[in-house]
Order: C-alpha cells, then structure tokens, then sequence
C-alpha cells in the first residue's frame, strides 16, 4: 500500500465526513471507472498536444461527476496542464447581460488556478513569474534584452481578443518585477484576475484600453490557455461543476445565451479553432436531456450532443463523444471504496485497520436490508456513516465494531430520528449526493 501522508490522510476524512469531494490524495479511494479514465486520458494528451477537447459529464444523483471532474483535475496537473475550477450558480454564468454573473466566474476560475507546483489554487502569480524567469533565462542565453524577448513572445498573443492589451499587462509586471514595484504587480494581478470594474481605473494603472467583461470572459480563458503555454505548462483545462444551475435558470432568454455561449465553445473545440484548451462540464441528465429546458431544447445542441445510434444498437458505450455517461456505483465498487477509506485511517499499515473484512461486509449488508439499492445509487450518506464509524472507533477502541451496528439497528426500530447510518435518497440530500460516488485511474 502506497505511505499517505497525514496532511491527504486529514483533508480525505474531514472532506468524506462533510459529504464533499477531496481536492488531494483522490489517489488513495479510487475505485471503478476505468474506461472513463482512459478515455480522459486521451483527451487529455490531446490538449497537450495542442488541440482541445470538450466533455459533458452526465449522470445520476449519486453516480459520481463531481468526484470524476476531481479525478480529471488530478490527472490534468499531473500531465503538466494549468487546471482552473469553478461551480455553477445563481452568480456565476457563462454568459450575463451586463450583471456580472459571467465575471464572477471567471474571477472565481483564476482564484482557483492550480498547477502540479500549487495544487490548492491561487496559482496565478507563480504561473506569471515562471514566464518571467523564463524569458530572463532566454536573454542571458541570447544576449538580447529582457523586455524584448518577452515582447516577442508575447506577438502572438495579439491576434486574440484584446490580446495586445493582455501582452502589455504581462509587460507592465516584469516592469514591476525589475524596479520591485510591488503595486504595479499587483495591479498587473488585478487584471488578469479580471478584477477590475472600469476601463478608466485599468487604464490609469495599466496603461490599457480593455478589461474582462461579462461578454469577454470566454477570449480571455483562451489568451490564457496561450500565455500558461509560453510559461512552460502543457495548457489550460477549465473545470465546471453544477452546470445544473443554468438548467434551473427561470429566465429562458438567459438560458438561451448560456446555451449559446456552450455551443461556441463546443463548436471551437470540435473545429480545431481552439488550441491547448479542455473544458469539462459536470451536470444532471435533465440539464442534458430535458427537451424543454435543458441543452436538448436548444436544436443545434441536441444535434451535437444526441448519442451514438450505434453505440446504443450494439448496447456499449462510446466514450469519445462529447458526453460522457457515468453510470451508478455498484455495490462491489462500494466495499473497495469502503476498504480504501478503512487504510486511509490507518496511514495505510494493514496492522492498523479499525475493521476487518467481515465488518465492512456486515455494514454493507445492513445497509443493503434497511435502505436497499439506495445505498449504493446515492452513497454519500453511507460513506459520511461508514467514516463516522471508524473515527468513533479510532477515539474509542475499547468499543465492538458489532455493538455499535447493532445499536444502530434497535434505534432506527425505537426512533427514526437517531439514526445517522443513511436515509435514502431524499431530494434534500441529491445535489450532495453525487459528491461522493467513486473512480479510478
């Protein structure tokens, strides 16, 4: 078994215990979803390699997209991609008249910038002053000045959307960099940020004429995706999760723009117009397939994004279209999780293991007879329970493993309400649900 350190061993339970997706050590619970991998990993090495790649992960509450989105953020820093996330909500759109909601994605996206180096996010002024050092580096090799050779590899940043003005902001932190102005750093931050509100208050600080808007927010995710490549990195890959949220849009014009603004990056990714860039997009069935309010309702959508005829003739999965079906968690998959989190209570030294096998089946099987095939469609709750019981274990080892199943079988019969193991698939708890599914590489 592979050492895990205590800082993944603290952030995997205290992420399981809160019903949420961990954002390190995904290596140590993986489980399942081999295909879906591998196909991912192409998609992948695509980007790298220069191209794009576009991917909609559908699927049941429970079957496991947020947890898959994570698991293709790992993999992306591992093959040398910059990664930005962000969730979908009632302030956050693709696509906003004017209300913000589209800059508040994007600043969301560069706040969570991550690379293999800063795999937490806030990544951005590492990433900018790795172009730098890099830039300097060239011009001790060739004997041409700093600034020129940053301007020259920032030429081609100008045949993008307000890419001249982005070139000149890179420019305006070196300027920093070399006088140890700290606030024309920091102003050069703000921009690329895209934190600024007025083209006056950027112009006074940077000397540029645009800013990132509302309607701007998908050409400034490509000069990005261009400059990490100049900084030494492989690409960008923009990470969405709860697309859902534009499905519950009550407004079907703002449903419409969103829709519209997908259907851009979906045409510029399957056309080769978009280079070093991969967008993956986590949501339900219904944001997919609903012919009245989700991506299926808008035609030329549905056309792009319809399954593979033949696919479902032959009854298999093609995993190369633009939409990725995962499928519901098996109950066998469910015991490999649970054993995956039984080794990371135990810093994985089998010598430790709070439970033994029996007692993982014996969980599973009262699972299996109080709740029934809910427990392993939507298992959020039975992995919250299953980790609540090894951390009162940990704490307690004076206490039987069985006293504690059984007792939470006589409170469930005397009151419903004490019991902690899971309730089922309520509508309350579907949106969380899906956290916590499971994978594999």
């Amino acid at each position: 078994m592979a050492k895990i350190r205590p800082r993944e061993r603290a952030a995997i339970i205290q992420s399981l215990r809160a019903g949420v997706t961990p954002r390190v050590g995904l290596e140590h619970i993986q489980v399942g979803r081999v295909n879906e991998v591998k196909a991912m990993i192409e998609e992948l090495e695509r980007v790298c390699q220069g191209g794009s790649c576009f991917k909609i992960v559908v699927g049941d509450f429970g079957a496991g997209k947020s947890f898959f989105l994570q698991l293709v953020r790992y993999l992306a820093l591992e093959k040398g991609l910059v990664v930005v996330n962000a969730d979908l909500g009632p302030d956050r759109r693709l696509q906003s008249s004017g209300g913000g909601q589209a800059l508040s994605l994007y600043q969301e996206l560069m706040r969570n910038m991550a690379t293999r180096a800063h795999p937490e996010g806030n990544a951005m002024i590492p990433v900018v002053e790795k172009f730098i050092t890099t830039q300097i580096n060239e011009a001790e090799v060739t004997g041409a000045s700093v600034s020129s050779v940053i301007k020259k590899k920032l030429q081609s940043l100008s045949e993008l959307v307000d890419g001249y003005d982005f070139a000149e902001v890179i420019a305006k932190y070196y300027q920093g960099y070399e006088e140890g102005n700290d606030e024309l750093k920091q102003a050069a931050v703000r921009y690329l940020r895209g934190e600024y509100h007025t083209k006056t208050e950027a112009r006074k600080d940077l000397g540029v004429r645009s800013i990132v808007t509302d309607s701007s927010v998908y050409d400034h995710l490509k000069l990005m995706a261009r400059f990490v490549c100049q900084a030494g990195y492989n690409g960008l890959l923009v990470n969405l999760d709860e697309v859902v949220n534009l499905y519950k849009l009550s407004s079907p014009r703002a449903r419409a723009a969103n829709y519209e603004q997908i259907l851009r990056i979906l045409n510029d990714c399957l056309q080769g117009s978009a280079e070093h860039i991969g967008f993956m997009f986590g949501g339900t069935n219904d944001f997919l397939r609903d012919t009245r309010k989700g991506l299926y309702s808008y035609e030329a959508l549905h056309s792009r994004l319809s399954e593979n005829t033949f696919a479902q003739i032959a009854n298999v999965v093609d995993y190369h279209g633009p939409v990725l079906q995962l499928e519901n968690l098996s109950p066998e998959e469910l015991f490999v999780l649970l054993c995956n989190i039984r080794n990371v209570f135990a810093n994985g030294d089998k010598d430790k293991y709070l439970l033994p096998d029996e007692a993982l089946a014996a969980f599973l099987r009262h699972c299996s007879q109080n709740i029934g095939e809910a427990y392993f469609r939507t298992p959020r709750n039975t992995i919250k329970a299953f980790v609540d019981l090894l951390s009162v274990l940990e704490q307690n080892p004076e206490i039987k493993w069985q006293s504690l199943i059984d007792s939470v079988q006589v409170a469930k019969e005397t009151d419903p309400s004490l019991v902690t193991m899971p309730q089922g698939n309520s509508a309350e708890s579907k949106a969380d649900d899906d956290e916590l599914s499971t994978f594999s590489l």
